[in-house]
């Protein structure tokens, strides 16, 4: 039979002066508190105002406006766009301020009466007489 002994180990010696004081016990931070979220209010383009005129203005012609608003001039008109029998519109994103026009026939003959106004992000419907 074989015979075993036991053995133990002698205590790590206490430190001494010399060696420093103790480190000091770790101590795990608190978290962070998260940082605010900005909200970011979206800001919308402004809705487009569109300008619908109800003429029939013969076939082979063309109607346009003049004004003062986005893209607009008194001295060169803009195509309307044929979208029906007597129905010509032009949509204008962007307008921030009343849009005030006249209606040309083939970019000629303007249109009778007091210049139209059309309300920003409006839809205006004229009937101009030439």
């Amino acid at each position: 039979m074989k015979k075993t002994t036991k053995t133990t180990a002698s205590p790590a010696p206490a430190p001494t002066p010399a060696d420093g004081p103790p480190p000091e016990p770790k101590t795990t931070k608190a978290p962070r508190a998260p940082k605010p979220i900005k909200l970011v209010t979206p800001v919308s383009a402004p809705a487009a105002t569109v300008i619908t005129a109800k003429i029939d203005v013969g076939f082979g012609n063309t109607l346009s406006l003049r004004g003062e608003g986005p893209g607009l001039s008194w001295e060169k008109g803009v195509a309307l766009e044929n979208v029906g029998s007597g129905e010509w519109t032009l949509s204008l994103p962007g307008v921030l301020q009343p849009v005030i026009f006249k209606l040309l026939i083939n970019d000629e003959t303007w249109s009778a009466g007091e210049n139209y106004t059309a309300a920003p992000g409006s839809g205006t419907t004229v009937k101009p007489t030439f």
